[in-house]
This record gives C-alpha cells, sequence and structure tokens, in this order.
C-alpha cells in the first residue's frame, strides 16, 4: 500500500513539474519590458546588469528589431553602458524615445547607439560633463587618453572623427557633472541625434 501511494506521490509530481515547464516565457529583463517579438520598452537607469539582461532577452526573444525607450535618466556603470551599447548597435536594433520620454548622460550615449533614432514629441535629452572621484571631463585638454573612450565608441556606431569629436566636446562643456544642459532641437539637429 505504502508503494502505491509514493508511485501515485511522484506521478503527481512528475504532472505538476510539467506544467511548469509549459509557463509563458519572461517578459521582464531588468529594465527591459517585451511588448511584442519585435519590439521591447526600456525604462530606468542603465546598470551594471543590464548588458547581462539584454542578452538573456535577445535569447529569448532573437526578433527583437526595436527598443521604445520611456525613460532612460542616466548610467550607473559607464563601462558596461558602452559594451551594452555596442551591442545593440551591432545587434541593427533601431531605437525610439517615445511621447514624453527622457534620456539624458549615459542614455544619451545609449540612444546613440540606434541603427536608427527617432524620437516623439515633448522629449527630452540631457548632457553633462562627466565626473570621476577628484576629477571632470573639463580638467583635461582635448585629445587627452580620458576623452577617447567616449570618442572612439560615437566612431564605432557610426560617427565620423569629427562628429564624434565635436559631440562629445559638446556634452562635456554643455553642463558640469552636477547639472544639465537640455538640447534644443537645433542642437539635435545640428550634432545629428537622429537617423532615420
Amino acid at each position: 500500500m505504502k508503494l502505491k501511494l509514493i508511485l501515485a506521490f511522484a506521478i503527481i509530481t512528475t504532472i505538476s513539474c510539467g506544467e511548469n515547464d509549459n509557463s509563458t516565457p519572461e517578459t521582464t529583463f531588468g529594465i527591459f519590458t517585451v511588448l511584442d517579438d519585435n519590439t521591447v520598452e526600456m525604462n530606468g537607469d542603465i546598470n551594471s546588469s543590464t548588458l547581462r539582461n539584454f542578452e538573456n532577452l535577445v535569447n529569448e526573444y532573437p526578433s527583437i528589431s526595436q527598443i521604445e525607450i520611456r525613460e532612460v535618466p542616466g548610467s550607473l556603470d559607464d563601462e558596461i553602458n558602452l559594451q551594452f551599447s555596442k551591442k545593440v548597435h551591432d545587434s541593427n536594433i533601431a531605437i525610439h524615445l517615445l511621447d514624453n520620454g527622457i534620456i539624458a548622460s549615459g542614455g544619451v550615449d545609449f540612444f546613440l547607439a540606434g541603427v536608427r533614432r527617432t524620437k516623439g514629441i515633448n522629449t527630452m535629452i540631457g548632457v553633462h560633463s562627466w565626473a570621476g572621484e577628484n576629477e571632470t571631463a573639463t580638467d583635461f585638454p582635448e585629445g587627452h587618453a580620458n576623452h577617447l573612450p567616449y570618442i572612439n565608441y560615437y566612431i564605432s556606431i557610426g560617427f565620423t572623427q569629427q562628429e564624434a569629436e565635436d559631440f562629445y566636446y559638446f556634452t562635456i562643456n554643455a553642463a558640469p557633472a552636477s547639472s544639465i544642459h537640455y538640447m534644443t532641437e537645433s542642437e539635435i539637429e545640428q550634432y545629428g541625434l537622429l537617423k532615420l
């Protein structure tokens, strides 16, 4: 009798586990939410987990071709941000800043990774200088090695050397690290932030 009860329990357990295997796929990966097989919404700061979350996302949804940004106010890990952004660019993904959307600081660097870059209405695009523990970007002269990671990143996603330098030096001089400058429509056009 005990053996029959044990077998019955084992069968019920196996059936229950099988049902869990057929659960719906994950739709949230950190700051990413899957809207459909092709589109993801992005909302939140880029952090040290973002690259890994994005890799998990595209493993499960390999046909993702567009990221729609609600709000990306910045990056908490600039090194990961540049790696992640380059991976998005190399994956041939378009990026759209939604109506009333906001990007700033590292969020702007990420936006530029889009192979197509568009925006809705009433958007805000904020830039400023970066800062380390005891230094800021403007402490270093133009051409200094500390500027190269950002300039080289812009070149790697399609900017010319001149375009990369012009935009980078504009951002670090537009506002100190403790503040923010929201770009005008003419500045957005001048520095080629949108790309159809």
